[in-house]
């Protein structure tokens, strides 16, 4: 049996309320999960909380999952990005004028080489709510602006204009860890 047929077993037997078959799944895809996590949450603590909620509602809505439409962790990913942002427009007053994003001309794409995922994940956290969810739904969820605007509430413009924004902020740091880097190792 092969990985796809060991998966879409363990869903069924989830389904059939098999508390083994929950456990299974769930180790299978928090590490994964967790990343997406990370990336909307500020810190480990809040992606911790993220995620469980997105297995919450990963267990709760499994019925709904249709093997013969897609991948179960294509499926969960989506919740998950769901539960981050409901937990975001929850407890978060979503601003449109954050300040602090300088324009910055260019960046130099040697800098981006320099970057370890691990240090583009915490330049990411570092920026505000804002940026950091329209960055992260946009850059590496692939919504598009109008569902980013229908998701958080907010204009097709300010989806746009807090991506350049967060975009901006991220050049500007990467600048600077690459004027580090180089200033350390000459």
């Amino acid at each position: 049996m092969d990985t796809r047929d060991e998966n879409i077993k363990l869903i069924k037997d989830a389904m059939q309320g098999k508390q083994q078959a929950y456990r299974q799944l769930y180790d299978l895809y928090k590490k994964s999960l967790f990343i997406v996590c990370l990336r909307y949450g500020k810190d480990r603590s809040i992606a911790q909380d993220y995620l469980q909620d997105a297995f919450v509602n990963i267990f709760k809505n499994l019925k709904q999952f249709d093997t013969e439409k897609g991948a179960f962790g294509a499926w969960a990913k989506r919740i998950t990005v769901n539960a981050c942002l409901a937990d975001i427009r929850k407890n978060t007053l979503y601003s449109v004028n954050i300040n602090g994003a300088e324009q910055v001309e260019s960046a130099d794409v040697s800098a981006l080489s320099q970057l370890s995922l691990k240090e583009m994940l915490v330049h990411i956290q570092q920026l505000p709510y804002g940026y950091r969810t329209v960055f992260n739904m946009y850059v590496i969820d692939g919504f598009s602006h109008k569902e980013i605007a229908a998701a958080l509430n907010i204009s097709i413009s300010t989806s746009k204009s807090q991506l350049m924004k967060a975009r901006k902020v991220l050049q500007k740091k990467i600048i600077v860890n690459q004027n580090i880097y180089s200033q350390e190792h000459g």
